[in-house]
């Protein structure tokens, strides 16, 4: 099907106003993308980990979603909606249920890359048939902005503090786009809330009729723990991607494509300096190289898997 954004905008809201996220927090847009992703008449049951997002969308007896909702623990939301979809199928069998319903997981990167890691992981190789949405900000943000496995090198967190000694967080962050992959799963994208929202709308209609297991991992900027202005959120994804620390592709039964190639890839620096987490390695040219050097790594990894030239 064709995107077309006023059409896109025009639909139900899934995900209502009122709720308590923050000004400039990129989890609602990509949430309400998703959602507009569904057909009309098709329902949904979603699932939340304890997060951002679920504290700050259903404060018993309040809720922002119009679908059915569960709040699951830390680690639990994809075994959770896993048992979800398997009643759903088990009552459709008996001519219990006619209606059409997808299953939808959410949770951000330290309910994903960390905490529910395992859950995750058996829930893709089960085959359920759902999509699991991590909303990526690099770090706890929920809990106090400690960092997690998706969290930059040299990123400044309340676990990670930059000082004289260590100058933030030490490692690289771990790419889960690829463990997903290595699932052999039907469906595997990464994408970003940018202007126009193409790139994730048609990824997430994709994730949500390709039948099987489908995971979208999204860039989902954070004001307070990136420090930055919340007007400059989409600004923030588009340096994320022109600076190729966040590419946008797609893997559909293995099959690698790019989605997207920067006219002018931008430097890391660009990036960097637009967050207050990195001001202290801005003016560490050692530092900045070494970010540049991993960044250039995988994103000619990545180049080769999609079978395009550098």
């Amino acid at each position: 099907m064709a995107y077309n954004l006023k059409e896109a905008s025009l639909k139900p809201e899934r995900l209502t106003g009122g709720h308590r996220m923050c000004a400039g927090c990129g989890a609602p847009p990509v949430v309400r993308t998703v959602l507009r992703a569904l057909k009309e008449d098709d329902k949904a049951v979603i699932g939340a980990a304890t997060g951002c997002l679920e504290v700050s969308t259903f404060l018993y007896p309040y809720t922002a979603w119009e679908d059915s909702f569960i709040h699951s623990a830390f680690e639990n939301v994809a075994v959770s909606v896993a048992g979800a979809e398997a009643a759903y199928n088990a009552m459709k069998r008996k001519g219990k249920i006619d209606e059409t319903y997808k299953f939808i997981a959410f949770a951000g990167d330290g309910g994903t890359y960390d905490i529910g890691l395992q859950a995750l992981s058996g829930a893709m190789e089960r085959g359920h048939d759902m999509v699991y949405v991590c909303y990526d900000n690099g770090a706890y943000m929920n809990t106090g902005i400690q960092r997690s496995s998706a969290t930059p090198k040299y990123a400044d967190t309340t676990t990670s503090p930059a000082g004289k000694v260590v100058p933030g967080k030490e490692q690289f962050r771990k790419d889960l786009t690829k463990i997903m992959v290595a699932h052999g799963i039907p469906y595997v994208a990464q994408s970003a809330p940018l202007k126009n929202f193409k790139d994730l709308h048609e990824k997430s209609e994709k994730a949500l009729y390709t039948p099987g297991p489908a995971f979208l991992n999204v860039i989902a900027p954070c004001p307070r723990g990136w420090r930055y202005e919340t007007n400059k959120l989409m600004d923030l994804s588009e340096l994320a991607v022109d600076t190729c620390f966040w590419p946008l592709f797609e893997v559909e039964n293995g099959k690698y494509t790019l989605n997207y190639m920067p006219k002018k890839k931008r430097h890391i620096s660009d990036w960097l300096e637009a967050q207050g987490r990195f001001k202290h390695i801005v003016k560490n040219p050692q530092a900045v190289e070494e970010m540049q050097q991993e960044i250039d790594k995988r994103w000619e990894d990545l180049l080769r898997l999609c079978g395009v030239e550098a």
